[in-house]
């Protein structure tokens, strides 16, 4: 199969083109969002403050209108302490509550439903604007690929009809790492901060109580929120890139990740390693503890074991990883045909990796028996230019 520099280029070219034209337009989409999202905020802001001060209102005027009818009640009864005029009086205050008190009902009704919808208009511009940033990310990175070394590429192409598309699948896997890292972010520190400051608003509130216990164990309770929180970012963070990996290295890094695994998910887990421990070179000890960690991953979604093991052997010329699970075990004819099913694709996955760090994965699986992945990697090889670049 031919290639045309030329050709190729006129090609990306155009596509550059095309997809820097719709990413303005995404652009500028998502900054109409944020806009609409920044009023929709503010007046929701005004919304929650005035709908507290109306039940505060509304409280206050049952207060006062069932003392206005005890107070009527009174009055009417006792024809000798009180004149027709007080009576009167009486009277027309607890007829001008009722009135309030229907007005200020209904206005509270009013701005609860108003809330609500805000509330939800607002939760569906975040999504917009979620959706547009992932679209416009996407076109970021493909741009930068498509604007990268033509030379480089045809080289690529050239090499190997199999590695044509090395670069796009690691760019998908840099989407998905990064779509997970969004969710986790979402759903934990994101949702733990919202959590806060609503606290923070009942704590400054009970201020005006004076009940310094209650006080107290609102900001006990608070603290300790900022502490699940700080550990949930610190989590997110090693699971990034994990700062013992370059400073202490692979082995103990590896470690900690499978003492950690089991802490969380409470499946026993195992590490054992074997030969004599050695430095690898950096891009090479990221990429083989990703391996690790997708493997782990893959079984805990899939394998629904209850022991996983991981052992670690140095020798002269390579290194092997065995992974091993006493799950519910699969067919590896599904692997070897490379279906794309959920509960495979993690596997294809690390078999890409391997490969690009010249290496070899075996699969070993049973129904009903069990998984063991073995892969061996050599020492002395130099990982793929591809790999380097994209901060495996």
């Amino acid at each position: 199969m031919e290639y045309h520099v030329e050709q190729i280029d006129r090609v990306i070219q155009n596509a550059i083109s095309v997809m820097e034209d719709s990413k303005v337009q995404v652009f500028e989409i998502c900054e109409a969002a944020r806009r609409e999202l920044h009023t929709l905020t503010s007046e929701l802001e005004k919304v929650l403050q005035e709908t507290s001060d109306t039940i505060d209102k509304v409280d206050r005027l049952e207060r006062d209108y069932r003392l206005a009818r005890i107070r009527l009640t009174e009055v009417s009864r006792d024809f000798v302490r009180f004149t027709e005029k007080d009576i009167k009086s009486a009277y027309e205050k607890a007829t001008q509550l009722q009135l309030d008190l229907m007005v200020y009902r209904e206005k509270e009704n009013y701005l609860k439903a108003r809330r609500d919808e805000l509330q939800m208009r607002v939760k569906s511009v975040e999504l917009s604007i979620e959706r547009a940033d992932t679209i416009n990310l996407q076109m970021s990175v493909v741009l930068d690929y498509l604007s990268g070394d033509l030379n480089q590429v045809t080289r690529i192409l050239e090499s190997a009809k199999n590695r044509q598309m090395i670069g796009l699948k690691i760019i998908l896997a840099q989407e998905d790492e990064r779509k997970r890292i969004a969710r986790e972010i979402h759903d934990g520190p994101a949702q733990s901060l919202a959590n806060l400051v609503l606290r923070t608003e009942i704590a400054e509130r009970l201020l005006d109580t004076n009940d310094l216990e209650l006080i107290r164990n609102e900001l006990v309770d608070l603290k300790s929120q900022i502490r699940m929180g700080l550990e949930e970012i610190r989590k997110i963070i090693f699971n990034l890139r994990p700062m013992a990996l370059d400073d202490l290295g692979l082995v103990p890094t590896l470690r900690k990740f499978v003492q950690d695994f089991e802490e969380k998910t409470r499946i026993r887990a195992i590490f054992d390693t074997s030969g004599k421990e050695k430095r690898l070179p950096n891009a090479m000890e990221a990429a083989m503890f990703r391996l690790v960690q997708e493997g782990y991953n893959n079984a805990l979604k899939h394998a629904q074991p209850t022991f996983v093991s991981l052992e670690m052997i140095f020798l002269d010329e390579t290194v092997q990883l065995i992974i091993e699970d006493n799950g519910v075990g699969f067919h590896t004819d599904v692997v070897e045909s490379r279906a794309r099913t959920h509960s495979q694709f993690g596997l294809i996955g690390m078999k890409e990796r391997v490969e690009l760090l010249q290496g070899k994965m075996d699969i070993e699986s049973t129904v009903g028996h069990g998984t063991r992945i073995k892969i061996n990697v050599p020492i002395k090889a130099e990982p793929g230019k591809e790999l380097i670049a994209h901060g495996e």
